[in-house]
């Protein structure tokens, strides 16, 4: 809902963002690919949005969710629940939110180090497990980032608005 209102929704969630019909479709044509492959483990961000999507899967797959705040969507301070063109014009620059944040909110490197510290995290304890992440587009495109060892000043140039992470995609994480 956050998107079809063009609106930042983080934590705390002020306008809780449910999914749409459209968004519960999405899920449902990936939950049949995920069907195919095994899933241990299925780890989400507790926004409602991606509540709702873990509970879909887990459900279809018979796993329960696990939720992790660190999976959240990237804090944008004083602009949460406010529309996403006010915060593209207070920072347009996306290489420059590796280093500035809104007022209250976190930076693309913070972002990053918190997704890189839960997959360490999983990843030590759920050794040769195939674990299931839900969270949000800018996180993931962080986190794969971290993980493809691209520099901050590419990110953005690897990965364009085309090629980042949609709504409803499933995509294999390989180092």
């Amino acid at each position: 809902m956050a998107n079809v209102k063009d609106i930042h929704s983080c934590w705390p969630e002020k306008n809780p963002s449910p999914l749409t019909l459209k968004g519960k479709k999405e899920v449902r044509v990936v939950v049949q690919k995920l069907k195919s492959k095994k899933v241990d483990f299925i780890f989400s961000s507790d926004l409602l949005r991606t509540k709702q999507t873990a509970e879909i899967t887990g459900k279809e797959l018979k796993i329960r969710p696990k939720y992790d705040k660190r999976l959240r969507e990237v804090n944008v301070g004083i602009f949460n629940a406010r529309p996403v063109k006010e915060y593209k014009k207070e920072l347009p620059n996306l290489e420059k939110r590796f280093k500035v944040k809104a007022k209250g909110g976190e930076t693309y490197s913070e972002v990053k180090k918190r997704m890189f510290d839960f997959l360490k995290d999983i990843d030590k304890r759920y050794k040769g497990k195939n674990i299931l992440v839900i969270s949000h587009q800018a996180p993931l495109v962080l986190l794969e980032a971290k993980v493809k060892g691209i520099p901050n000043s590419q990110v953005f140039k690897i990965f364009p608005k085309e090629k980042r992470i949609k709504t409803g995609e499933l995509r294999k994480l390989k180092p």
